[in-house]
């Protein structure tokens, strides 16, 4: 069963998910948060998720940064939604400046790092990759 991890955003959630097999990570698309059930249902109808992981955001001091509280409306609407699927929260304090880092030594030019739909993608990648890494 997959493994499927978050990068919430107001403007855009990047998934990722894992193979059946959960050994690989791959980014899966960049999602407007309104879209966003509509999308799960479609997805669940074919593939089996058994977890859902949610980047959780902090200040470098360990507390919630300020998007803390949209995330908790997010994780609250997947459990009301998917009840059958649990939620972890991980932090992701880095995700995003690894995206960027992972981009431009991919070798992309600076259009693909400014590309915000890419960056959340990768993103969620990371995230999942530090959920496999520590938790599996």
């Amino acid at each position: 069963m997959r493994v499927m991890a978050f990068d919430y955003g107001t403007k855009r959630i990047g998934i990722a998910v894992t193979d059946p097999m959960q050994i690989i990570a791959t980014g899966l698309d960049t999602i407007h948060p309104k879209d966003i059930v509509d999308y799960l249902k479609k997805y669940l109808q074919t593939e089996t998720v058994e977890r859902f992981v949610v980047g959780e955001p902090k200040q470098m001091d360990n507390t919630p940064s300020q998007s803390a509280v949209h995330v908790k409306g997010f994780v609250n609407l997947l459990k009301k939604t998917f009840p059958e699927i649990p939620v972890e929260m991980l932090d992701e304090r880095f995700t995003s400046k690894m995206a960027s880092a992972a981009i431009a030594q991919s070798g992309m030019g600076k259009k693909a790092r400014q590309n915000k739909e890419l960056v959340d993608t990768i993103s969620a990648t990371i995230l999942l990759q530090s959920w496999m890494q520590n938790f599996h």
